[in-house]
């Protein structure tokens, strides 16, 4: 995964779409959160405050963050498997 993006998406005479943030971000993993993530950012710089699409980039880049600290872990371990240690630093954690 690049940093680059589809030329036509950043077109300034095409509107961005929520669904355009969704194709973005729908199969994102971990290791590509942050690179998803900026291209979200510059995707949704040009629109205004209040902005359908603009409000689901701010989520979808907070959830990139997330991923990309935290893991993906909406995947279940087997009771024959160890599970992975979590990356979140120990400062972070709350549990």
């Amino acid at each position: 995964m690049s940093g680059a993006e589809r030329p036509d998406r950043l077109s300034p005479d095409r509107a961005v779409t929520v669904e355009d943030i969704r194709e973005l971000t729908g199969a994102a993993t971990p290791h590509f959160a942050l690179q998803i993530r900026d291209r979200v950012r510059r995707l949704i710089e040009r629109l205004p405050e209040g902005d359908k699409a603009r409000a689901e980039g701010e989520r979808a880049i907070a959830r990139m963050e997330r991923m990309a600290r935290e893991g993906q872990n909406s995947g279940t371990v087997d009771a024959h498997e160890v599970p992975l240690p979590s990356l979140q630093l120990e400062s972070e954690r709350t549990d």
